[in-house]
């Protein structure tokens, strides 16, 4: 039989199937992004919605004052309690949430990230817990620690029992928060803050003083008003988180507990919780050293404080925007790119709260004639903004670093730094007692402890190493093939 031979049909090269077009990887801001233009992108939303926070300062330090100067000195010592919860569940483990979140998207893992934030829920309640027991059990005798006394006392403890009462709110929802913000998502819990901002004012203002038909319920009205606040951005950043529209999805139903992801998120939130805390305590003996004075200067000093609050809060604007970014640069394995964005974050900070506090400190009256007509407690806190106010800046800087060793998941420097500032007011404060010092000399004390703490923890991030330790070969499993 003879071969018949096929004959191979030409193909036009223009009918040949082309292979599938080769797609350059996403493009991430964060990773690579120019870095100031970046960080200030994710840092304005922020400062947007601190300044209402500010406004949240100034209101209600207001109204507290139209209750009377008792009302004042009162909020001046729960104060340090209240600042506590807020930036240990918000700068501290919030930012521990945040970090974690971010240094696993920057490594490509989504489905670790989202068990994480489920993870980061289940702390943030934990923590809220704990709080509201231990100030409702030893608020009491905490707030009588520090030096209150009579109606300034009784009154302290009236807005503790209600805002300590929901301890579990600010927790959850500064948890929330961290994870959207690990996510490089800055502006929603920004929107939230805005939003928890105005109903403060209305509703602390209206259950406080009264309105109408609603009577006066003074302190234990301005803090349900926070609490009813606080629900209200609960509710929207978790539909958000569940609904699938954030970049992760908490998974709550059938989570399987993994100690392994609640060490990944403590081992950054719960050491840098001793900042805020050391920070707390260093203002408490602070302002049990001063309370010796009488009540207009511990007013007047409360006054300062709360101007020092509304500064770190700027700071924390650029410091927690340059937590994910920092995250990502280390999951990448791009650690250089984390040190410039570490740098430029604290010189933004540095100068931002400097030349507020600077002003303020030339011009005190625009801040003090806002909460009281007393010329005692106006005199007292001109005293304390003109000797401390320039040096805020520091603070900022300090708060800086400690959010981008949050980032690279090295925060013992920073907390260590505010160690040494705990340890410089204790030391510094017993030897003003003991030589008949005036309160002037405790508001230099006050500024040089400042100082300090922005120099030390300026120090630990050049000192503290940020590549992650290389991982033995024995333990790395071999890829299947």
């Amino acid at each position: 039989m003879a071969d018949i031979a096929v004959a191979e049909i030409p193909v036009d090269e223009e009918e040949r199937p082309l292979p599938p077009p080769v797609r350059a990887p996403a493009r991430n801001r964060l990773l690579d992004g120019p870095i100031l233009r970046t960080l200030l992108w994710l840092a304005w939303p922020n400062v947007i919605a601190l300044s209402a926070g500010t406004c949240v300062v100034i209101a209600e330090t207001s109204y507290i004052g139209r209750l009377g100067v008792e009302s004042l000195a009162a909020m001046a010592l729960v104060f340090p309690c209240v600042i506590l919860t807020m930036t240990m569940s918000g700068g501290a483990m919030g930012g521990g949430v945040a970090s974690a979140i971010a240094r696993a998207l920057g490594a490509g893992e989504t489905e670790r990230a989202s068990t994480l934030a489920a993870h980061a829920l289940l702390i943030g309640i934990s923590f809220g817990l704990v709080f509201m027991l231990g100030m409702l059990i030893f608020g009491p005798s905490l707030l009588e620690l520090l030096g209150g006394r009579g109606n300034v006392l009784a009154q302290a403890i009236a807005y503790s029992q209600i805002f300590f009462g929901g301890a579990v709110l600010p927790w959850l929802m500064n948890t929330m928060a961290g994870v959207l913000r690990g996510t490089g998502n800055m502006k929603l819990p920004s929107t939230m803050i805005l939003s928890s901002a105005i109903w403060q004012i209305i509703l602390g203002g209206t259950l406080g003083l009264g309105l109408g038909p609603i009577p006066q319920f003074g302190m234990r009205g301005v803090a349900a008003g926070s609490l009813i606040a606080y629900s209200i951005s609960i509710a929207v950043m978790g539909w958000y988180l569940f609904s699938g529209r954030a970049r992760v999805k908490p998974k709550l139903r059938g989570l399987r507990v993994q100690w392994a992801m609640f060490i990944d998120i403590l081992r950054v939130g719960a050491i840098a919780c001793f900042s805020p805390l050391q920070s707390v305590l260093t203002i408490s003996i602070f302002t049990h050293m001063l309370a010796n004075f009488g009540t207009a200067i511990l007013a007047g000093y409360g006054i300062g404080a709360r101007l020092e609050f509304m500064l770190t809060s700027l700071a924390f604007a650029t410091g927690i925007a340059s937590v994910p970014m920092i995250g990502m640069a280390v999951g990448a394995d791009r650690i250089a790119r984390a040190r410039r964005i570490a740098w430029i974050a604290g010189t933004v900070s540095f100068v931002a709260v400097g030349a507020i506090g600077t002003f303020l400190a030339i011009f005190p009256d625009l801040w003090v004639n806002i909460f009281t007509d007393d010329p005692a407690v106006r005199l007292a806190s001109r005293q304390y903004l003109s000797t401390a106010a320039p040096m805020y800046a520091f603070i900022g800087l300090a708060m800086s670093m400690y959010f981008s060793s949050q980032g690279a998941a090295k925060v013992l420097g920073p907390v260590l730094a505010q160690t040494a500032r705990l340890a410089f007011i204790a030391a510094g404060g017993w030897w003003l007692s003991t030589h008949e010092a005036t309160a002037q000399n405790f508001f230099m004390l006050a500024a040089a402890s400042m100082v300090v703490l922005g120099v030390l923890s300026c120090v630990s991030v050049v000192l503290t190493r940020w590549e992650p330790k290389p991982v033995p070969m024995a333990k790395v499993r071999p890829a299947l093939g």
